[in-house]
């Protein structure tokens, strides 16, 4: 017996139904069997919906035209899509005569009447079935155009109905309402209005204009994206949804995510970000083509939180791909920032209850040739102000993109099982934060090594002096080789001195060196009041050198100390922990095994005999041909040091404001700079300055206190002042002209030179930066 069809037609024009019918004439000529039309609005549909009777949803899609990827073709693909979703019979009257091969009616996926009132049951069981069966006809329509135009287009259909229909959703808001001792219609009103606030709006025509957008703004560069590694998501998201963690260094970071994993066939991610895009043009635009405008505080916002939840798990559950950056907001300084636990653990509660299988957090690295915005936030780290996002801020920004800036690189790490992460403890929330390092981690690890990292690395390890080209590829060679042993330069262009010379030309075209060639060659050295911007290139490298740095440190520590052959392991292994601690807010460290195993690597490099020769350490790092520790690690630490020391000069008893003391320490710096006191203008940084804070503030040394919190605070400044010596004598190491071994105190510290080029160190009798009682 043939089962009675039901064809329930989405049309909008006239144009639309008149295709359908024509397929429908075609389909009745040859067929028999009862058969019903009826329009997807028609209020009829209650009374037909029998359990026996097969519904069959109908629609029209009008395909993207094909070949000519012209401005004008783009536009009219881009009208005629309007005009199918809109009504613009005129522009679908000419796609039918130009291109009636462009017009296609196609058909969801049937289901029996029973088979949906038993899945509405299931999934919702209350409220309107006809409407039920609606929507599932429109999912089944969206799904079958996917077929014909590609998975870019997934989108989520009544998301706001299909999460307040759910008895799950009835159910928080009552548990909710007896929590925060508030009427049920008051809590459902506020999740509704957060609900409808959130959720994206997705559609064709701003999924298109969007990603049109993001290749105009990102003209600027050449996008090389892990053809392999993306294949192989594509392949992983048929099966699980996946979270893309980008490291976040630009603005553009998203319009060049997308068009990547587009370009590859994964389909649209849901943006998790900030409310503060949310501004003509763009936070329209965006909203419609799966942003998600997250409100920057909502600690104090139970039912938002609860609704965030609610949304996260219902995208999980019907594998919607997601994505933000887990550092929360733009580097400052060019490597990652710590980790934002929020919206993990939003993901980790929503997985938990949600159903899924798994989830895969899939870590990506972007790295750029050069940013339009890194001048702006070196100016912010030396504290000017941060302008506002706006109409105005957008187009300088566009503007910017007319410069060719090179290349950007996306490469994406090894994905991390959600499920596994958090089987892995029984403390949820450490299982986050575990969690949340080891994507950070992995990010670091998928980043290349860019040829202009190196160059400003060698660059800066000479601060003010300028060198020839033949003078930095001589700082290069050993950096290189350094790397090429760790199978890290794969991407580097390094090993002729006229690829030094293009890169040095680059930077000096963008005003990050200073170029002069008027004598009898060029020299290069960073421009005036540009090391931050230099060093924002350098850290993207810097993850890969830090092990090093506390390994060439633990040998100065060890040269310091006269200890016999048994116990000098023992405390160099000692001392290598007090530094990784004293930097595990700057950068992130593998667990105390790895990180030993990580140790043992570099010494390796340094010497493969270094377990019988560790009672020579100032032989072996006299042996380095080239020396990381200065390069590195001085920065950072002459910046704690400044921090530590103006903690020092406070009277305990006053409480400590991080604006203010921020720029006192940005003054002092100044000075400190100014007298050759700090090695680097790299150490006048706000954003140092807050992880330095950060750090006595893990230690209890911010709140006030009296003689006690002084005399930490002192001991503090002591222990940073004790690393800022070794590094100073590391680096003078590299000048041939080692420091006094008994120096007490500080002082000025010579520009490094390049090899043939040596400078001075001189030692202050006082030390500097400390006010005296």
């Amino acid at each position: 017996m043939t089962r009675a069809t039901l064809y329930l037609i989405q049309s909008e024009t006239p144009q639309e139904r008149q295709a359908i019918s024509a397929w429908l004439t075609s389909q009745f000529e040859n067929g028999d069997g009862g058969r019903l039309v009826l329009d997807l609005t028609d209020e009829r549909l209650r009374t037909t919906l029998d359990d026996d009777l097969l519904v069959t949803p109908v629609r029209v899609a009008w395909l993207p035209a094909d070949g000519d990827d012209g401005p004008l073709a783009r536009l009219r693909t881009s009208v005629g899509r309007a005009g199918a979703r809109r009504s613009r019979q005129s522009v679908q009257k000419l796609i039918l005569k130009l291109r009636p091969d462009r017009c296609r009616v196609i058909v969801g996926k049937p289901a029996t009447v029973d088979d949906l009132r038993e899945r509405w049951q299931r999934q919702a069981g209350s409220g309107d079935f006809e409407s039920f069966v609606r929507r599932q006809a429109v999912l089944a329509l969206d799904r079958a155009e996917r077929a014909l135009i590609g998975s870019q287009y997934k989108v989520a259909r009544y998301v706001v109905e299909e999460i307040t229909a759910s008895p799950r959703f009835r159910t928080g808001i009552e548990k909710l309402s007896a929590e925060l001792d508030l009427p049920v219609e008051v809590v459902y009103e506020r999740a509704l209005a957060a609900l409808n606030q959130m959720v994206a709006t997705q559609s064709r025509t701003a999924i298109d204009a969007w990603n049109r957008l993001g290749r105009y703004f990102s003209r600027a560069y050449r996008v090389s994206v892990d053809d392999s590694k993306a294949d192989s998501l594509r392949e992983l998201g048929r099966k699980y949804p996946l979270v893309f963690l980008p490291s976040h260094r630009s603005y553009l970071d998203p319009l060049v995510l997308r068009p990547a994993l587009l370009a590859h066939g994964l389909p649209l991610n849901h943006v998790m970000g900030g409310i503060n895009i949310d501004f003509w043009p763009i936070g329209p635009l965006t909203r419609r083509s799966g942003y998600v405008f997250i409100r920057r505080s909502i600690a104090d916002d139970a039912v938002y939180r609860w609704v965030l939840r609610e949304y996260m798990g219902y995208l999980i559950s019907k594998r919607f791909n997601l994505e933000w950056y887990i550092e929360g907001g733009r580097s400052r300084t060019g490597k990652l920032r710590p980790p934002r636990y929020g919206l993990l653990t939003y993901l980790a509660e929503a997985f938990r209850s949600s159903g899924a299988e798994d989830v895969y957090l899939v870590p990506v690295s972007l790295s750029y040739d050069q940013l339009y915005e890194v001048g702006i936030m070196a100016e912010e780290a030396h504290g000017a102000a941060k302008a506002p996002e706006s109409f105005s801020w957008l187009l300088k920004f566009n503007r910017a993109q007319d410069t060719q800036r090179g290349s950007v690189q996306v490469r994406f790490g090894e994905p991390l099982s959600l499920r596994a992460a958090l089987d892995s403890e029984t403390d949820q929330r450490l299982a986050v934060q575990k969690t949340a390092f080891e994507v950070s981690h992995r990010i670091n690890e998928a980043t290349p090594v860019m040829p202009r990292s190196l160059v400003t690395l060698a660059l800066l390890g000479i601060e003010d002096r300028a060198l020839t080209v033949a003078e930095v590829f001589a700082v290069l060679s050993p950096l290189v080789s350094y790397f090429s042993a760790r199978g890290l330069a794969s991407d580097l262009d390094l090993s002729e001195e006229r690829s030094v010379r293009r890169v040095l030309d680059e930077l000096a075209s963008s005003g990050v060196v200073e170029r002069f060639d008027k004598g009898t060659e060029a020299v290069y050295r960073v421009g005036p009041d540009q090391h931050l911007v230099a060093a924002f290139y350098r850290n993207n490298t810097i993850h890969f050198l830090v092990v090093r740095a506390v390994a060439e440190l633990m040998l100065q520590a060890v040269a310091e100390r006269s200890l016999a052959s048994p116990d000098v392991l023992e405390y160099g292994w000692a001392v290598a922990l007090e530094l990784r601690d004293l930097l595990k807010f700057e950068f992130f460290f593998s667990d105390k095994d790895a990180f030993r195993a990580e140790l043992h690597r570099e010494l390796d490099l340094i010497d493969p005999e270094w377990r019988s020769r560790l009672n020579e350490p100032s032989t072996l790092l006299a042996s380095l041909p080239v020396h990381l520790a200065h390069r590195v690690l001085q920065p950072f630490l002459e910046a704690y040091w400044v921090v530590a020391q103006r903690l020092a000069a406070r009277d305990p008893r006053v409480p400590v404001e991080a604006k203010p003391f921020t720029r006192e320490c940005l003054d002092v710096a100044r000075q400190l700079r100014m007298q050759q006191q700090l090695a680097s203008s790299e150490s006048i940084s706000g954003e140092l300055f807050a992880t330095a804070l950060k750090l006595a503030s893990n230690r209890d040394l911010v709140d006030p206190g009296r003689d006690e919190v002084r005399a930490a605070r002192q001991k503090f400044a002591d222990e940073i002042e004790g690393w800022v010596r070794r590094v100073r004598r590391v680096r003078a190491l590299a000048l041939g002209e080692p420091l006094d071994p008994g120096d007490a105190a500080l002082g000025p510290v010579a520009d490094e030179a390049s090899p043939g080029f040596l400078g001075s160190v001189t030692v202050s009798a006082r030390r500097p930066g400390v006010s005296q009682p």
